[in-house]
């Protein structure tokens, strides 16, 4: 998997959660949106995001993600990265 590549697009997808208000941040407390993206060589990724209070309920809300390639070494390894927001 190319690391770099994915982390581009894995803040790219975060980025869209953080332009988000927060009353939709909050409706996604406690799921998980999984689905695929793919990169300008059509290489195909698969995306985790997990959106949760960073700390106490009504603070911050930090937004997680991960992605890799959906092959074995990436899937046990995938990049990740987060956001929060106030």
């Amino acid at each position: 998997m190319d690391r770099e590549a994915a982390a581009k697009l894995l803040r790219v997808e975060l980025e869209s959660y953080a332009r988000r208000s927060r009353a939709e941040l909050m409706a996604l407390i406690g799921q998980t949106d999984a689905y695929s993206v793919r990169d300008a060589g059509d290489v195909e990724y698969q995306v985790e995001v997990n959106v949760y209070w960073d700390g106490v309920e009504g603070g911050p809300i930090r937004v997680l993600g991960a992605i890799d390639d959906g092959t074995l070494g990436s899937a046990f390894r995938p990049v990740t990265d987060d956001v929060i927001v106030e």
